[in-house]
């Protein structure tokens, strides 16, 4: 078991690395990034179709932004490119995916929406008004 606390806390730091506000950023950064992965692959097996959620997005933006901000205090080029730019397609498909939800038709009669181009709805039948 010797091998394993000296893995966990090495030379005196956890996981073997010098801890500071900025390291729990950019690792924050990294979670948060990572995380869209799960959210991205549980949405796509419930559904059982390629799902891409808001929360996709919302994770990609706040993950990149903190990796950005990470590696602008790290003055890293390379990294600071990687991430200068990410945030353009992350708001322009939150800005998609908000207009394509405030597109949805409700159904008058039964209550359940229905994509745009809908002209009857699919649960009861009824006539959607556009």
């Amino acid at each position: 078991m010797d091998w394993l606390a000296n893995l966990v806390w090495h030379n005196g730091n956890f996981l073997g690395i010098e801890w500071n506000l900025w390291k729990v950023i950019g690792w924050l950064g990294n979670a948060t990034f990572f995380s869209r992965f799960v959210v991205q692959w549980y949405a796509t097996e419930k559904r059982k179709q390629v799902v891409v959620p808001a929360a996709f997005w919302w994770l990609s933006l706040a993950g990149s932004l903190l990796l950005l901000i990470y590696s602008l205090r790290k003055r890293d080029s390379v990294f600071i490119f990687a991430y200068a730019f990410t945030w353009i397609p992350y708001i322009r498909s939150l800005i998609i995916h908000r207009r394509h939800k405030e597109a949805h038709l409700t159904c008058p009669s039964c209550g359940v929406e229905s994509p745009p181009p809908a002209n009857y709805c699919a649960s009861c039948g009824a006539k959607l008004a556009p």
